[in-house]
């Protein structure tokens, strides 16, 4: 399999001639050779970016046929649900169950915005003077959108599906480690009717492609989803020609779980919030904060569940622990296994790389206990299933460890107590907060970080105005 930059409504090499191998994480098989864009590449998407943005295929489409665009996308996604999925889980390793539920949301999320396209209005504003006064809300134009490879579609359509909406064309740089689904989303874009150069794709590395795309005065705003420390580089590249810019950043979510909660319902929910896509998720519930008085009912019955969770291959249907996405990633997570170790945390369960037929690059579901707030694997992330748990008495402690973190992207906690749920949830700073469950999302629900973990929003009306201009209009009476 061969995949190219898709610009312009035409598929084509890279200007340079190379390309890149991306790899099944689980079985090492070669999937794709694919273009590795670069600076010529960019320029020529966002130029494509550009006439379409300024054309009146595109600008000349009334609101609601830009929903009825992206209403038939989702159609045609959900169509190809299963080829899509597949793919998902052969380039990213995640099981197949979990792929499928990501795509679907994918066209959820596709199918929400749809329904916003005609309604982003402006107001009528009662001014001093004889005026009549009011607002338009136009499209910023350019968006270059770069995406992580945790969840390589669905996140990227967080971000396509508003920009369209709002009537801006999209300049999207995939993961270099899972490019493939975002290419053949280019295919469903086509289908659907959008006119040639709404939607470009330039795969290529971060440093070359996603540096070039950033650094393009062509481009009005960038959207990025990935670390805490690629993303203050963004910022200050954008800086230069004063890009909007939205940023969705790293976490060490805490999840906390309370004497007087569910307990069962809780160590269901921690198991989730960490296993969950094998760790490899931003909002993953990496630190277990426990009250001391059912930690010990808590870890060992969680360090049980993580026993069972043995690796395996993906597409198995009775397999709950995939492939981590590159041999690079599992080196990194068992580094931090190692440092978990050496600084004194005890080891519950797992900690060790496996293989599946002697081939994946596999982490077994792994529990520290014993955890102090100073110890790495508390302050850092490490995108992989490792659980941190720390231990705590009483609620103002519980908020202080939650708070004693960089980031602040989300949080959980588990209790039967109404007000103290609430109350709690208010004092977290984190930009989403579940209560007696994890991992729960929505298109209507917005999703971005507080403190490090970046700014702007995700999801719901909120990441409509991330790529929107507002223009105040005054008329003398």
């Amino acid at each position: 399999m061969r995949q190219d930059c898709w610009i312009g409504g035409q598929w084509a090499p890279a200007s340079s001639g190379r390309r890149f191998p991306v790899e099944n994480p689980a079985t090492e098989e070669l999937l794709a050779e694919v273009a590795d864009g670069d600076a010529p590449d960019v320029d020529a998407a966002v130029r494509a970016a550009r006439a379409c943005f300024e054309s009146d295929a595109w600008r000349g489409l009334a609101a609601r046929q830009r929903g009825q665009l992206l209403a038939k996308a989702a159609e045609i996604l959900e169509s190809r649900l299963v080829e899509f999925a597949t793919l998902e889980t052969r380039q990213n390793g995640k099981l197949f169950f979990e792929s499928r539920i990501e795509i679907a949301m994918s066209a959820d999320v596709l199918r929400y915005f749809a329904g916003w396209a005609d309604k982003i209005t402006g107001d009528t504003l009662p001014v001093s003077g004889n005026f009549f006064t009011y607002t338009l809300k136009e499209p910023v134009g350019v968006v270059g959108a770069i995406t992580p490879w945790n969840f390589p579609l669905n996140l990227a359509v967080w971000k396509f599906a508003p920009a369209l909406a709002a009537g801006c064309t999209v300049v999207s740089k995939p993961p270099s480690e899972a490019p493939l689904t975002i290419l053949l989303f280019a295919e469903v874009l086509e289908a659907a009717g959008f006119p040639a150069g709404t939607f470009n794709v330039v795969p290529g590395g971060g440093r070359t492609a996603g540096a070039a795309l950033v650094k393009h005065p062509g481009v009005d705003k960038i959207s990025f989803t990935g670390s805490t420390e690629v993303g203050k580089g963004v910022m200050k590249d954008a800086a230069d020609t004063v890009k909007r810019v939205t940023l969705e950043l790293g976490g060490k979510s805490p999840n906390i779980v309370f004497a007087d909660a569910d307990i069962p319902a809780a160590i269901r929910g921690a198991q989730t919030g960490i296993f969950y896509s094998k760790g490899e998720v931003c909002a993953a519930g990496s630190r277990l904060l426990v009250e001391r008085s059912v930690h010990d009912q808590v870890v060992g019955e969680l360090a049980a569940r993580a026993k069972k969770l043995v690796p395996g291959d993906p597409f198995d249907k009775n397999t709950r622990l995939g492939a981590v996405v590159s041999k690079r990633q599992q080196e990194t997570v068992l580094g931090y296994v190692a440092k978990g170790k050496a600084e004194g945390a005890a080891l519950v369960a797992g900690g060790n790389a496996a293989t599946v037929n002697g081939k994946g690059w596999y982490v077994e579901a792994t529990i520290f206990d014993g955890v102090s707030p100073a110890m790495t694997i508390a302050r850092e992330e490490i995108f992989g299933p490792v659980l941190a748990v720390l231990t705590f008495e009483g609620v103002e402690e519980a908020v202080a460890l939650g708070n004693q973190s960089m980031y602040g992207l989300a949080a959980g906690l588990w209790t039967k107590d109404i007000q103290k749920a609430h109350r709690v949830a208010r004092a977290l700073k984190a930009g989403t907060v579940w209560i007696n469950t994890y991992n729960s999302y929505d298109p209507a629900a917005p999703f971005g970080g507080y403190k490090a973990s970046g700014f702007g929003r995700d999801l719901g009306r909120e990441a409509l105005e991330g790529y929107l201009e507002t223009k105040s209009v005054w008329v003398a009476l």
